[in-house]
């Protein structure tokens, strides 16, 4: 007796069908795979309208960034959420007149030296030491970044007048010898938009020109 017999509940499947499963498996893969990327991309769109919501004003609340984009409440709160864990936003902060405040803004930018960065540089620029450092000085770091082009380095930061400004510098040169080539320190003298923020008394520019 064949030992070929199928039980009652097994089929045969012949090599047409075979193919037409294979086939019905792949476009089925591939409509998953679709339906993933839109999906990718809507929450990236959801979370640039949230993000550029946050950008015009970071003190909005959710009620009322839910109304004008068209979200529930509860999706807005969760995206913010998902935003802050995945560091996409780092923070929050006010846009402060400088000049209200008796400061001064300046820029500092510097060219380093062909001479290779050492461990101890590396832990000094991501750490706060150099910003504590200045701090003592009535100095305070806005921002501090790498760019590509003539320059290096860039710390935004305010200070009473020019002369503290140079004291950044002749910091910056101390605690780096042999690292930088060339510096220069530019004044700011008004910001017609700052943060994504217009300045409100943005027309007051004529009486600088």
């Amino acid at each position: 007796m064949s030992n070929n017999k199928l039980k009652p509940y097994q089929c045969s499947m012949g090599s047409e069908d075979m193919f037409l499963r294979k086939e019905l498996l792949q476009n089925n893969r591939v409509e998953v795979s679709v339906l993933a990327i839109i999906s990718n991309q809507q929450v990236q769109e959801d979370e640039m309208k949230i993000l550029a919501e946050l950008q015009n004003n970071s003190k909005v609340s959710i009620n009322i960034i839910a109304k004008r984009i068209g979200f529930s409440r509860q999706k807005v709160w969760r995206i913010i959420k998902q935003l802050e864990a995945k560091k996409m936003i780092w923070g929050y902060t006010a846009v402060v007149d400088e000049q209200k405040i008796g400061q001064k803004y300046f820029i500092y930018m510097a060219k380093r030296t062909s001479k290779k960065v050492n461990e101890d540089i590396i832990d000094e620029i991501v750490s706060r030491k150099f910003e504590k450092m200045v701090n003592e000085l009535g100095i305070i770091i806005e921002s501090s970044y790498f760019i590509h082009g003539e320059y290096d380095w860039v710390i935004t930061f305010y200070a009473n007048d020019i002369t503290i400004a140079k004291k950044l510098a002749e910091k910056f040169y101390e605690i780096h010898p042999g690292y930088i080539e060339k510096a220069t320190i530019m004044q700011g003298l008004m910001f017609i938009k700052k943060q994504f923020i217009l300045n409100p008394e943005k027309t007051k520019i004529k009486d600088i020109l």
